[in-house]
This record gives structure tokens, sequence and C-alpha cells, in this order.
């Protein structure tokens, strides 16, 4: 399916005139064959279609029409296009994207926490999404065209025509789209386009795309049939994440459904929501919704001396986030305080593996040596009656205080490799939550109410952030004089760990799901550039 090609390859106003205008371009997006009585075939097409504007300018209006899907009107349009001008030399698209992209935006699940409701994000500039078409190769800005035209009519193959063009929708619209969502070539643009467009549009966007992706695993998960709806594939953990540096900062961004992580460990019970007793599939149907959103800022420093280069780099945020989806904020929703939480961190930066211009790597936080205090107090007391012997009686007691923390931070090397670990403990067991395998029908823990109370290890919202004031011991690296005057590349990349515990309800179900996520950052050893 290579939808932009199409378009792209779509006559000019000369050669369209020279054709058969009866005979628009249609393209065929999916279709199946019913087997049957009838064996009618059900379809999705894209059709392109030449008017006049206002100034007599020819433009082209695209339109997705639905074909064999009783009762729908096949001649009422599901979805029309902005008018797109075309000349005698090109043809300008450029508004067939930005709309795609503005609908995507205004259509986004919102999380339940959110601040920034869809109605205060503004308008996409149709400059920067220009740039992205003039900077990429038509195969890259073919992929993402691909995926962007995808996530669009997720709304209306799902909600607005018939349960069977949505069944063909995941089958053979989604299907390809995210078998192609690891690449690089996708990686490329989509980190282009993040950094043009800004944060806000950023989260709309992966947050519809991890909606869509929940929705495919819940399908996939419920059985009963219904996985014959989404086929299966090599596509297993999409790899939706960039790295930047900007301004002095290395900066690491991840998205991941959480039914998409890993699983490292559970207690082996029914994963499927079949099977399940009412409650139980309320509370696992809610958090298949959840999304964990992952940003990691290092700032780093550095400075010139006699016979060598010192790279610097410190914790600035590690901002760990479970978004739940789909559900708007003030709405009560039964067991909406079940969650994943956050339950560990391994960042790690360094040279590129193989580098030899790194004389050394000094890392800048001991390993916790923690100190206890203990208080002993003694107590005599005499009794002196009148009798040939006194009566003397004496008892002592001791009391131990010790500091606790939920988050314990560490620091490590491997090779050049620093490696930042954040790591969540159980207050009351003092496990480790990440490899704990809790026992019992209900088993007891110090996480219940985790996002009330004072000494609670998360925000209200379940999101973790660890700033530099608390871990922000530098780690330094020696480079070789040689290398003043050049850029080198600096990898950056991390493992996530995401937890499950009853939270409010009662139940046995716990879990831990990871990911990773590594990528490249430009590490500028020029004067002037930073001091």
């Amino acid at each position: 399916m290579d939808i932009w090609s199409w378009i792209s390859e779509l006559p000019n106003s000369v050669e369209w005139n020279q054709s058969d205008s009866d005979s628009p371009p249609i393209f065929e997006l999916a279709s199946y064959k019913q087997l049957g009585d009838d064996d009618s075939t059900r379809s999705i097409y894209l059709k392109a279609e030449r008017t006049f504007g206002s100034d007599s300018e020819p433009v082209v209006t695209f339109m997705v029409f639905l074909q064999g899907f009783h009762p729908f009107d096949t001649q009422k349009p599901l979805w029309v296009s902005e008018k797109c001008t075309i000349s005698s030399e090109n043809a300008n698209f450029l508004p067939l994207l930005l709309q795609l992209l503005q609908e995507i935006i205004s259509n986004s699940p919102t999380a339940h926490d959110s601040t920034c409701p869809r109605s205060q994000l503004q308008k996409l500039k149709p400059e920067p999404i220009a740039w992205i078409i003039d900077s990429h190769t038509p195969e890259s800005l073919s992929i993402f065209f691909n995926l962007v035209f995808t996530i669009r009519f997720f709304w209306l193959c799902a909600c607005d025509a018939p349960s069977e063009a949505g069944s063909l929708y995941f089958h053979s619209l989604l299907a390809p789209i995210l078998e192609t969502a690891s690449s690089k070539k996708l990686a490329s643009v989509l980190r282009t386009f993040f950094i043009t467009v800004g944060v806000d549009t950023e989260l709309c966007f992966m947050r519809t795309l991890g909606y869509i992706i929940a929705k495919w695993c819940i399908i996939r998960e419920l059985g009963v049939g219904l996985q014959t709806l989404v086929p299966t594939m090599t596509w297993r953990n999409p790899k939706f994440s960039y790295a930047a540096e900007s301004h002095g900062f290395w900066i690491l961004k991840g998205y991941a459904p959480v039914m998409t992580m890993k699983l490292a460990r559970s207690n082996g019970q029914k994963t499927k929501f079949h099977g399940l007793d009412a409650k139980e599939s309320i509370i696992r149907y809610g958090m298949a919704h959840h999304q964990l959103e992952a940003h990691v800022q290092l700032e780093y420093t550095v400075g010139f001396f006699d016979g060598f280069i010192q790279v610097n780099a410190r914790v600035d945020n590690i901002r760990l986030h479970v978004a739940r989806l789909g559900f708007k904020h003030g709405d009560d929703v039964d067991f909406a305080e079940e969650k994943h939480f956050p339950s560990r961190a391994r960042v790690w930066v360094g040279p590129e593996i193989g580098a030899t211009y790194v004389a050394g790597l000094s890392l800048g936080r001991s390993t916790e040596n923690n100190e206890r205090e203990v208080e002993i107090e003694k107590v005599v007391k005499g009794n002196f009656e009148k009798s040939t012997i006194s009566k003397v009686k004496a008892s002592a007691k001791s009391s131990r205080r010790m500091k606790t923390r939920s988050w314990r931070m560490d620091q490590e090397a491997e090779g050049n490799a620093a490696i930042f670990d954040v790591v969540l403990h159980d207050n009351m067991t003092g496990q480790e939550v990440g490899s704990w395998r809790p026992t019992g029908d209900d088993p007891g823990h110090g996480l219940r109410g985790r996002c009330v109370g004072a000494n609670r290890p998360f925000s209200k919202s379940g999101a973790v952030v660890i700033a530099g004031d608390e871990y922000g011991e530098e780690v330094g690296w020696r480079v070789s004089k040689e290398m003043e005057g050049s850029v080198l590349k600096w990898r950056i990349g991390g493992e996530f760990w995401v937890s499950y515990l009853p939270d409010q309800a009662k139940g046995s179900h716990f879990e831990t799901r990871y990911v990773e996520w590594c990528d490249e950052v430009d590490l500028p050893l020029i004067h002037g550039k930073l001091l």
C-alpha cells in the first residue's frame, strides 16, 4: 500500500485534460471477497477528482468511498479532502498532508490527567510540514504519509463505517503500517516532524497511535475468533523513540503502549480477557489502554584543557509517566485508579562502541552505604526499704531508626558508557518492585495508595520525576585532544520497567513489563559551542 506514490504520480493538468475525465483515478486501499451465496467483494477506495477553483485554476479533491458494504450508501463519500492545486508542471499536496495531521490532533484521545485540551491546540503551520516534504526522500516520505493516512482513518473505519469496514481496516490497512513502524526511515521522519511541530502536537500524535495499537492488542487478546481480524505478523515491539541534542541537553524520548512491552514476570495467571470475572475484565480492559511515556534529559558540558578535552554529563530530568488513554478528564470510570506504574529506569550514555578516543570514564556517585542510627536507653531504678536487704531494679531498652527511601539511585559503568540506574523499592518489604514475585490471593504490600498521602512514591497522576537536585552527580570522560573541532556521535539509550500491583481493588494479579530504546546524539567538540 503506497498511497503517497500513487498521489505523486497523478497526471498534471495538461495530461488530465487529455485523458478521459469520466474515469477519475481510483486507488484501492483494501478489499476482500465475502464467501457465500453472492460472493460479493467489499472494498475501500481512494478517488482523485479534478474540479476547478474560484479562479478557474484546476484543483484535485480526494475522497474515500466504500463499496459492497450494505446498506451503506456507496454514493456517499466517507471522507473528503481539502482542494489541492495542480498545474502543468507539478501539484501541491501540502494541504492534504496538513489536513490529515490536523484532523489527527483534533480527534486524539485525551489522557485522563491531561492539562492541554484539544481546543487549546493551535493549528499546524504549513511551513514545517512543507520543509518535511522537501527534505526527505520519496521512500521515507511515503512511509510517513502512509502512517499518517492510516492513523487518520482509524476513527472513520472504526466508528463511522459498517463493522465489516472496521475489520477490513485492522486486517489490511493497519497491519502493513505496523510492520514498517520500527524502520529507521520512518524514525528519521518522525524525529524531524516532532522537533518541528513541538511537544504538544507530538503527544497528540503518539497518544492516537498508542490508542490504535491498544485496540489492536485487545482484539488479539480477546480471541473467540476475533483474532482472525488481525493477521499474525513479525511486528512485536515498536521502537517509537528518538534522541536529539539541543542547547546543551541530550534528550531521549520514547512511547510504548504497555501491552506491546515485553513481559518480564507475572503471577502466571490468565493474560487473556476471556475467562475472567466481570470486575477483573474491567480492570484489565482499562489497563490495556496504558502507554508509557519516557523523557530523559541529560545536561552535558565540554571543557578544553592542555592535552585533553573533558566531557561531563549529569541527570537533569528522568520523567516517566503512564498515560491512561481514552478517558475524558473527570469521567467516573470504574477502577480508574488501577494502573501500571514505573518501577525502574536504567539509562546509559557514552561514546559509540569501539571508540578509541576516550581515555577514561569517571563516575560521580559512590555506591550507597546506608548508616543506621542506634539509640540505647538505660534506666536504673532503686528502692530502699526498712529491711536488711536493699532492693534495686534495673532495666534497659534499645531502639533502632533507619531512614528509607522508595527510590534508590546508583551509577555504574559498562566499558566507556555511564549507567544511571533508578529502582523502586517497596517500603513495607524492602523488595525491589520490578523483580518481586508476591504470593497469596491478595498480596499485602506497601504500594497501596501509591498516589495518595504525604509519603507516596509517585505524583498524584502516577508519574515519577528524578531531577538533578536529587541525582545531580556528574560523570565525565577525557577525550583525546585530536578530536577537537569534530562532532562525535554519542549513544544514549535505556531500559524502562512498569509494574502493576492492586491499588484500591482486591486481587492477585501482578506483572512487570519492560521496553528498551537506543539512539545516537551529537557531541560537538568545538570552541564556543559549549563552555
